[in-house]
């Protein structure tokens, strides 16, 4: 019989499942800052990614445009951004909203310009 492996970190939140997406690309969509019902700020943006990659055994050129959303610090951050500059980014994946299966990325660490949040 097998449990789960005990872990040498300790965290407060809670126990996650994967889901963790990094992503470099070019910022090519940026609406303005917004803020929730609760007051908290909101972005919406769209970064394109462009690349080459491995895939059975041969490179393969990977293109494609994601849909993000960036909350409070980092939303604050990704307002002063122009359209054009690389991002790196890092989040998780989730539905756009309650009634919708489209998958959007939620943006919990944003990389440009040389700075960090």
């Amino acid at each position: 019989m097998s449990g789960p492996v005990p872990s040498d970190e300790h965290s407060d939140e809670p126990e996650e499942q994967a889901n963790e997406f990094r992503l470099q690309g070019r910022l090519v969509e940026l609406d303005a800052l917004r803020f929730t019902p609760a007051g908290i700020p909101i972005l919406s943006f769209k970064l394109e990614h462009a690349s080459t990659r491995m895939e059975a055994g041969t490179a393969r050129k990977v293109a494609c445009e994601i849909e993000a959303l960036a909350f409070e610090a980092d939303a604050r951050l990704l307002a002063t951004a122009t359209l054009g500059m690389e991002l790196k980014l890092e989040g998780f994946m989730d539905r756009k909203s309650r009634n919708s299966k489209k998958l959007v990325l939620h943006v919990r660490r944003v990389e440009f310009g040389g700075l960090n949040s």
